[in-house]
């Protein structure tokens, strides 16, 4: 029998079952429905949702944090690092008396969790990894159990008890936790791995390193793990600074994305528009974005304030892309959405960009976009009607399509420019 090749794709969570498991999490309809609200309108959360695993990681700060009274509440969390720093604070919050030296635990935890990204490690064995880092004496402690998993496993007629992070991303976090905590954690020896490695096995914990650089991580985790090292944030963020700068100049769009990633863990406005400036022509043709990617686009340009030239022609957004990407559309002077796939709820979004009242849109090309009907092209109009709309350059084809509604645009517009067929 000839084999047959099958693979399967885990999509995780549709919309609609977020909702159903903030409230059965929340065992409150109403808080899990504030609590999904408040994820709704976080771009990079809600994108996450989709995954069950990040989805309980969230749910379970979330839940600290609307149970606490709201005059008591801390600001909720917005990135990824963020969201992992009160999920650990919570744990060691919790589990305070649980055991002695927590920070010498935490960085042996760390190293171990280092270890394994490195040698792309996930299951730690008792005889082995557990011995090497010092923690076997602490393994029936409870503090513990709130990073690992004990998994029993069996090879041939052999037993071998084996240990797991509960989640792949919290080992990525732990390793980056124990470069700020432990002054001996060789920075310099990281940042050159970082430097030389292409095959993105640093990605995740890179982003937590960047993220983790920030004052008010210090202050939340300084707390309850002691005091993070301020030499190692300010070597991470010249060192970002650096790989933003040569890569946002440079011609590899996959390595553009990636930094615009890093910055935007960083929450640091003045470092971003340190990295990208004004006169910046970001250039993202033919590039595969997410959601997500286009949330984290869309944050970091608004840092900026004002962008030259955003090029994404050649991308096939859905409406979400293109609302994730509206705060930073509305920095950009010239944008390219020309052979996008945009549909007419695509074009609500762009609408609303043109209408902003921070709007800097002076060129728009929106050439070879077949799918956006005459529903779409009526939304789009309203937006150039708006007072606060910029635009001086339209760009369009298929006017045989577009030529009534576009009639009317002609009179709305200081300029517009049609490109013939």
């Amino acid at each position: 029998m000839e084999r047959v090749d099958r693979f399967a794709e885990i999509l995780g969570f549709f919309p609609e079952q977020r909702l159903i498991y903030f409230k059965k999490f929340f065992g409150d309809a109403d808080q899990g429905s504030e609590a999904f609200q408040y994820v709704e309108e976080n771009e990079i959360l809600y994108t996450m949702c989709f995954n069950p695993s990040y989805c309980w990681i969230i749910c379970s700060v979330l839940k600290s944090h609307f149970m606490t009274p709201e005059e008591e509440r801390g600001a909720a969390p917005r990135t990824v690092t963020e969201l992992f720093v009160m999920f650990l604070h919570n744990i060691l919050t919790n589990h305070r008396r649980e055991a002695k030296d927590q920070r010498e635990i935490l960085v042996k935890l760390g190293k171990m969790a280092y270890y394994g990204v490195v040698n792309r490690t996930l299951v730690f064995y008792y005889k082995f990894e557990m011995s090497t880092f010092g923690l076997q004496p602490i393994l029936s402690s409870p503090f513990l159990s709130g990073f690992l998993k004990e998994i029993l496993q069996r090879e041939s007629t052999l037993e071998h008890t084996t240990y797991t992070f509960y989640h792949l991303t919290l080992q990525e976090f732990m390793a980056a936790c124990s470069f700020y905590l432990d002054p001996s954690g060789g920075i310099e020896e990281l940042l050159e791995k970082l430097d030389s490695c292409k095959d993105g096995r640093y990605e995740i914990l890179t982003r937590f390193l960047t993220g983790l650089a920030r004052y008010s991580v210090f202050k939340t985790l300084g707390g309850v793990m002691g005091e993070f090292k301020m030499k190692t944030a300010k070597q991470i963020l010249e060192w970002v600074k650096k790989k933003a700068e040569e890569a946002l100049r440079g011609e590899d769009k996959s390595e553009a994305l990636r930094v615009c990633q890093w910055l935007y863990e960083t929450q640091n406005k003045k470092l971003i528009r340190d990295a990208i400036g004004k006169e910046l022509k970001m250039d993202f043709n033919k590039m595969t974005l997410s959601p997500l990617d286009c949330a984290v686009l869309g944050s970091v340009i608004s840092c900026c304030g004002e962008l030259e030239e955003l090029n994404l022609s050649d991308t096939n957004f859905t409406s979400e892309c293109i609302r994730r990407l509206a705060p930073g559309l509305i920095c950009c002077r010239r944008v390219d959405l020309s052979h996008c796939g945009l549909t007419s709820t695509c074009c609500s979004a762009l609408s609303l960009a043109l209408s902003s009242p921070h709007s800097q849109l002076t060129e728009l090309n929106l050439s070879n976009n077949n799918n956006m009907k005459d529903s779409g092209v009526d939304q789009l109009c309203e937006g150039l009607r708006s007072e606060n709309c910029k635009l001086e350059k339209l760009k369009c084809l298929r006017s045989d399509v577009l030529q009534l509604p576009y009639q009317t645009v002609m009179q709305l517009v200081r300029t517009l420019s049609m490109v013939p067929l």
